[in-house]
């Protein structure tokens, strides 16, 4: 992975502002955003912004208690690099060494139905580039297939937000599926920690992380991958 070391990584993120026909206010989650890129930061690996829109997505999730959250949002350079996301559809997936999908419950709405999402992913990881994902993010891999037709998450181990957590937000009918589940459906073998604690999966050049609590830990596993550890 050294020799795409310099490329930077492209955080994307979720443009869809509702939960289902609740009209409850979602988007991404600011702290899957934040904590992963700290890690990416600390380790001079760059980092650019896309959504599926463009533009200001919408957050979720503004909670300024958190040490890296208050960090970035009161950074103006951070600030103004979300408010002008690139749309994913105009961004050049060989550009890039890897491709991470924050969560936030927008994404289970436009991650799997975009067909961006599908085409980037899949260029970034078939020219060897690393996939990474947390919470709602892995509703970006629940359609991604490789040029072979395969599902690209089809025997692997992945982790993701448990049916048991969506339960436990009460959004298990709100949701258009739940992603665990739709995840094993692909032939993935998720595997889960108890709700609301630290898990992350590598399996190979896919990462994928339970819930808020494992954004950190998907950060870390980014950047030693990026690194060669």
């Amino acid at each position: 992975m050294s020799s795409q070391s310099q490329k930077p990584v492209l955080f994307v993120l979720t443009s869809h502002g509702t939960k289902g026909d609740t009209g409850q206010p979602t988007g991404f989650y600011l702290g899957e955003v934040t904590h992963p890129l700290a890690e990416l930061d600390a380790a001079n690996i760059p980092v650019e912004f896309a959504s599926i829109q463009g533009g200001e997505p919408p957050v979720d999730g503004l909670d300024l208690n958190d040490a890296s959250n208050a960090r970035y949002w009161n950074d103006e350079k951070f600030r103004n690099a979300i408010r002008t996301t690139r749309k994913l559809d105009d961004v050049d997936p060989s550009k890039y060494a890897a491709i991470f999908f924050a969560g936030g419950h927008g994404a289970m709405w436009d991650f799997p139905t975009s067909p961006a999402v599908a085409r980037v992913t899949r260029d970034i990881y078939e020219h060897g580039g690393v996939v990474a994902a947390v919470c709602h993010g892995p509703a970006a891999l629940v359609n991604v297939k490789l040029n072979d037709g395969s599902y690209l998450v089809t025997g692997k181990r992945v982790s993701a937000f448990t049916d048991s957590e969506e339960r436990a937000v009460k959004l298990d009918s709100t949701v258009p599926f739940l992603l665990a589940s739709q995840l094993g459906e692909r032939g993935a073998r998720h595997e889960a920690a108890p709700d609301w604690t630290s898990k992350v999966v590598v399996d190979g050049r896919l990462i994928t992380g339970q819930n808020p609590q494992s954004a950190s830990g998907v950060g870390v596993a980014l950047r030693d991958l990026l690194q060669g550890r």
